[in-house]
């Protein structure tokens, strides 16, 4: 009878289950080393983000045993890192994968909140004069305040819209667009547009490629754009001695963002169709994308090192550009050549 009371009151609630809580792993007890190969970031500059990060991810609780910051964090971005399954991570972090769920898209928007303070293009003449010093430095390229290109991002077929995201190479994807320094930085980042998207349209309508467009400053960039005053692509069919010198030295420059890409897609392998696509919602995708940026360039600010830069798959050829260059672009480009 005693036995058959106790199962009643159970059942009735009149008993409360024990709660059980789960021990969080303490990642920062590790050496930099390990931290490095896990979350790419030193033990010092992870508790620097957690730091800024803190306010935004703190909840208001009467409870004990609110998921700590250092917990959140550190497991975001060992997804950004490896692109593992969420309750492999989670397992790993001594949390559940619902509490894990939660906690990415709260850690992605705090990264994304403080986006302006480490992304920016050099709008004003004392940057730019900087950063044109930095990339003739490279080949002797006059002028130049940004080398661009865009990559691709594989992700899930879209329930909506699922033609706009298959590229050239027939996968789904996002195409992003990049602008980066001479020292590989991040300056642009656009994270928006279906992998069907034409590079020159995402140029188009961007804020940069508009206020570009209104005569701000040049850019570098290769022949999948249209040639533009401010926009300066290689030749097609270099004939003469100085056009081959020109495309040398032009490819020679904007090689720098394809290796800013292979820095960002190998410090972030979620990024990266090595380690599979993307299982979320393309918008999630976009997000998860610019924070990548932003931590890119938090590790170049403080000279994180990056031991391996990955052979990364091609991304898909951008397409014949149909656009036609107006005299003035071509005048621009024939007066550089006549430089060099």
């Amino acid at each position: 009878m005693a036995v058959l009371a106790l199962l009643e009151d159970i059942a009735n609630g009149r008993i409360r289950n024990e709660r059980v809580f789960r021990h969080y792993y303490d990642f920062l007890a590790h050496d930099d080393d390990w931290l490095i190969s896990r979350f790419r970031f030193p033990r010092a500059v992870l508790l620097e983000i957690c730091t800024e990060l803190g306010p935004g991810l703190e909840r208001q609780t009467a409870r004990s045993h609110a998921l700590p910051v250092p917990i959140q964090v550190l497991t975001t971005l060992g997804f950004l890192a490896t692109g593992s399954f969420q309750r492999e991570l989670a397992d790993r972090s001594g949390m559940s994968q619902g509490a894990l769920s939660r906690a990415i898209p709260a850690v992605l928007n705090g990264i994304i909140r403080i986006s302006a303070r480490y992304i920016r293009f050099p709008y004003d003449a004392v940057n730019q004069a900087h950063i044109k010093a930095q990339f003739a430095e490279i080949a002797g390229f006059p002028n130049v305040i940004g080398a661009i290109d865009c990559t691709h991002i594989a992700i899930k077929a879209p329930s909506e819209g699922e033609y706009a995201y298959v590229n050239r190479k027939h996968f789904h994807s996002l195409n992003v667009q990049v602008i980066c320094d001479a020292q590989m930085r991040l300056t642009n980042i656009v994270a928006r547009w279906p992998g069907a998207t034409h590079d020159s349209f995402v140029l188009t309508n961007s804020s940069v490629g508009n206020r570009l467009e209104a005569g701000m400053c040049d850019g570098l960039r290769d022949s999948g754009y249209a040639l533009r005053p401010w926009l300066l692509t290689p030749l097609a069919n270099p004939l003469t001695v100085r056009e081959q010198r020109y495309n040398n030295i032009h490819g020679r420059t904007r090689s720098v963002v394809e290796r800013a890409i292979g820095q960002l897609k190998s410090r972030w392998r979620c990024l990266d169709r090595s380690g599979g696509m993307l299982l979320y919602h393309p918008a999630k995708v976009c997000r998860i994308v610019q924070a990548c940026g932003v931590l890119h360039n938090i590790a170049h600010s403080h000279g994180v090192p990056l031991r391996e830069v990955m052979a990364l798959a091609d991304d898909p050829d951008p397409g014949p550009n149909y656009a036609q260059p107006n005299a003035e672009a071509i005048r621009t480009r024939q007066q550089l050549i006549s430089r060099i």
